[in-house]
């Protein structure tokens, strides 16, 4: 028997498993390692954030989907991979040996340049531990409008990164919250301050010009506080609670929360693994999906990084890989040539901005707000839907 072993449970071996539920790989006995048995779908996440969804509508059943597919599943993380001898070790201290190894755990944010950041503060990824914060802010809200506190409290939660992840996860964590306060005040007032701090003139640079500004007028009509061309160079903690941000401009932002959007980096024990990596540490592959070290590797989704396309770290191309990847694991147990996954040049965008409305983006085509706003939420929701339903 030949042994594969799965790390992570990401949207790309979601996918896979889901395949080999009807296409049992041949002689073959498929681990799945995952520190988590519950994977948030990114698609909904934001929507999650403002109360659209609840936990099981956008989370997939990893336990359920491993015993589907008649795999044994390991609840626990990675911590060492040996690639030239093909083993690896988890945190529960448990020693894996494999033949084939495919890895899909995403990708945390950098932080490595901003002093104290990874003491202070919650980073979006991974998800879980977002959620476990995310979800303290909003019991400690509740409790502070049924007493009547909000007019004496105030809450400041600052986001660091202004890109489409940013942005979206901002507009939706501030109509969850005043939605609370209207429901739950007598005023509907609240004193809520939402900042975020982008390095960049622009919001998300990289796509249509009028979309950022759209955005921008967005985040001002909600009341929320941006700072553009701004670097976070250090966060301490303050005396009494909460944290100062300090950029490189001078700039300093008081905050009780702070929340980490900033670009990617891949987990620490890529680097002593021995495989091939880009200059910023993700795992090099080929057309194939397969690592250019060790063609008994393959990596999916953010943390990898294919030598011949400049993808974005976008959850679309983790949901595109995954049948590829389950096709080229099929192949090589059947003895066959592997296929090429091409990546397709401009992607569809859509963006969630808190209110059930949505904006679109594709390459330099952008469609928002007016009549198109709500429609253009329903279409995503029903995507995001169609999704989540192919899962048991």
């Amino acid at each position: 028997m030949r042994k594969l072993v799965l790390i992570g449970g990401g949207h790309s071996h979601a996918i896979a498993l889901h395949y080999f539920i009807k296409q049992p790989l041949v002689n073959t006995q498929i681990t799945l390692i995952t520190d988590v048995l519950q994977a948030p779908y990114s698609g909904m996440l934001p929507g999650y954030i403002a109360g659209f969804y609840e936990h099981t509508e956008c989370h997939i059943d990893l336990d359920k989907l491993a015993r589907a597919a008649g795999i044994e599943i390991v609840v626990a993380g990675v911590t060492k991979l040996d690639a030239n001898n093909q083993q690896l070790v988890c945190s529960n201290g448990q020693v894996f040996t494999y033949d084939l190894i495919s890895i899909n755990t995403g990708s945390t944010p950098d932080l490595s340049q901003i002093i104290g950041a990874n003491n202070y503060g919650t980073p979006v990824k991974p998800v879980p531990q977002f959620l476990t914060a995310w979800q303290d802010i909003l019991e400690s809200w509740k409790h502070d409008q049924n007493n009547n506190q909000n007019e004496e409290s105030l809450l400041t939660i600052t986001l660091v990164g202004g890109g489409a992840g940013g942005v979206e996860l901002a507009l939706n964590m501030q109509q969850q919250l005043v939605n609370i306060c209207k429901l739950k005040s007598k005023s509907g007032n609240h004193n809520l301050k939402i900042n975020l701090i982008h390095r960049n003139l622009d919001l998300l640079p990289n796509y249509n010009q009028q979309v950022g500004k759209y955005l921008r007028n967005l985040l001002h009509d909600r009341g929320i506080e941006i700072y553009l061309g701004e670097s976070v160079q250090e966060i301490v903690p303050k005396n009494n609670a909460g944290y100062n941000l300090r950029c490189e401009s001078g700039l300093e932002v008081l905050s009780d929360r702070v929340f980490w959007v900033t670009n990617a980096a891949a987990p620490a024990w890529v680097k002593t693994s021995g495989l091939a990596t880009d200059r910023s540490g993700f795992i090099a592959v080929n057309n194939y999906l397969q690592s250019t070290s060790h063609p008994q590797v393959f990596a999916v989704g953010d943390i990898a990084a294919m030598v011949n396309y400049q993808l974005p770290k976008a959850g679309v191309f983790a949901v595109r890989q995954g049948l590829p990847l389950a096709h080229n694991l099929q192949r090589l147990t059947q003895g066959k040539s592997l296929q090429p996954y091409k990546p397709q040049t401009r992607y569809l965008g859509l963006i969630g901005t808190g209110d059930r409305e949505a904006i679109a983006v594709y390459g330099n085509w952008g469609l928002y707000g007016g009549i198109f706003g709500s429609w253009l939420w329903r279409w995503k929701d029903g995507i995001d839907q169609k999704f989540m339903r192919q899962f048991p």
